[in-house]
């Protein structure tokens, strides 16, 4: 072996190691797919939509309300704020409902179902009482609680068939009887029948429409077969046919499907006409927020039923798919949540707030965007209403405490770890010891799931 330079040996190098094989680069778009579907898989995923979502789109429909509402205040020699002020109001006290609902057990939900039915029943009854309900818009379906505020018992009969429809439901269940089909029909659909009954009474088809996609819902989730669910939309389906062809007015709004002109026909088309000036005036990002044309006189219900269209001219089509994308959320969320539950009061619960939610959504939009006829239903959690938002924030609540109780939800939340652990005290941080969470976290931490971080 030939000596070095320095007259030291050389030194024997180790036998070189194989070339590492480089793995070709992970694709940007798989690598987000991979993170975005690892995102949806946790535990609190539902969960945050559902409080998120509902609260975005609550403070966005006050936002537009008062936007909205401002010009027909004035009109009728009212504050500008007048219709602002009594939707915060609403909005604080479903609030209220919506913590309220959040934090009670099942069982107090299942508790509540027959007392909310027996009561939704008697003051849809009682609205068609001579001298005590009130005609609004030639619907008789509003009762006067005193002053300007005013109830409307069949948005709180939408609540009550789906607790009660739940529950009688699962229980049905429980003793597996759904496989006849006479308990599957009865007594949901008689007693469904009757609350559409009642509505009908007082001429509110929108409503009865949206009690009946809940029903529908319930019959779906329960499995119905096929013959049975096409029997009753069957019947339903004929029972609104001709309801609509006896109703100068019903058929009117269904002559409006597809008219650009107010006077296209024999038929006033003003209101559907102009919902879609507003929208094709708002453009990409809108006229900016308060500045819509259409809310000064030309567009009728322009803070409630058709305030999605002020939404588009305002907001653009920015604001109204953001609107969109919120709904579509929720709906995702309430879906996952019925899908995951073991409990079959949870599944039928959360499947019955969520057909009626986005049912709503979509009659709404659709009457609104020309494609379906005016209905007169609301938007969820975002039109002028209090009679409307109450209730549909107790089932929001509903929705939050299913969530709550998802697979490994409960672990998630308890892992969970305030932010500042420690108190400064003279410049100092002082260290008092393990806080309660940290004992909450090692308790929790052998029911971490693999996809929550």
């Amino acid at each position: 072996m030939p000596g070095s330079r320095t007259g030291r040996p050389p030194v024997q190098r180790a036998t070189g190691r194989p070339a590492a094989t480089r793995t070709p680069q992970e694709n940007p778009l798989l690598r987000l797919y991979t993170r975005g579907r690892r995102a949806w898989d946790r535990p609190l995923t539902a969960y945050y939509l559902i409080l998120g979502g509902s609260l975005l789109i609550t403070v966005l429909g006050l936002v537009m309300v008062y936007s909205a509402s401002q010009i027909t205040a004035l009109q009728m020699s009212l504050p500008g704020s007048y219709f602002f002020r009594k939707q915060l109001l609403a909005a604080v006290i479903g609030g209220i409902l919506l913590v309220a609902a959040s934090r009670m057990p099942v069982k107090l939900h299942r508790a509540l179902a027959y007392p909310m039915l027996a009561g939704a029943v008697f003051l849809m009854a009682l609205v068609q009482v001579p001298g005590i309900g009130v005609a609004v818009n030639g619907n008789q379906n509003w009762i006067p609680l005193g002053g300007s505020f005013q109830i409307q018992p069949s948005e709180f009969g939408k609540l009550a068939l789906v607790l009660w429809g739940a529950d009688l439901m699962a229980r049905k269940q429980d003793k597996k009887l759904l496989a006849q089909w006479k308990h599957m029909l009865v007594p949901l659909v008689p007693v469904a029948f009757m609350l559409l009954g009642l509505i009908m009474l007082g001429g509110d088809m929108g409503t009865a429409i949206i009690l009946s996609a809940i029903l529908f819902g319930l019959l779906w989730l329960a499995g119905a077969p096929t013959r049975l669910f096409v029997g009753v939309l069957s019947i339903a389906a004929f029972i609104g046919a001709v309801l609509i062809k006896t109703s100068p007015n019903r058929m009117g709004r269904i002559s409006c499907l597809g008219a650009t002109e107010p006077q296209s026909g024999p038929v006033d088309c003003w209101q559907a006409v102009h919902g879609i000036y507003a929208l094709a005036s708002g453009g990409l990002f809108g006229s900016g927020l308060g500045a819509s044309v259409e809310k000064w006189g030309q567009l009728p219900e322009a803070h409630t039923d058709f305030i999605f269209a002020v939404t588009g001219e305002e907001l653009g089509l920015a604001g109204t798919l953001s609107v969109l994308a919120l709904f579509a959320a929720l709906g995702y969320a309430g879906i996952r949540v019925a899908g995951r539950t073991e409990d079959p009061f949870v599944r039928y619960a959360a499947g019955g707030v969520t057909t009626w939610i986005t049912a709503q959504a979509v009659i709404n939009m659709g009457a609104v965007l020309g494609l379906l006829p005016i209905a007169g239903v609301p938007l969820p959690l975002f039109s002028y209403g209090g009679s409307a938002l109450l209730p549909t924030m107790f089932a929001i609540g509903l929705l939050i405490a299913f969530a709550r109780d998802e697979p490994g939800a409960r672990a998630a939340l308890a892992m969970r770890q305030p932010r500042f652990g420690r108190k400064r005290a003279g410049g100092a941080m002082l260290d008092r010891g393990p806080r309660r969470w940290n004992t909450m976290r090692r308790r929790a931490s052998a029911a971490r799931t693999s996809g929550e971080r």
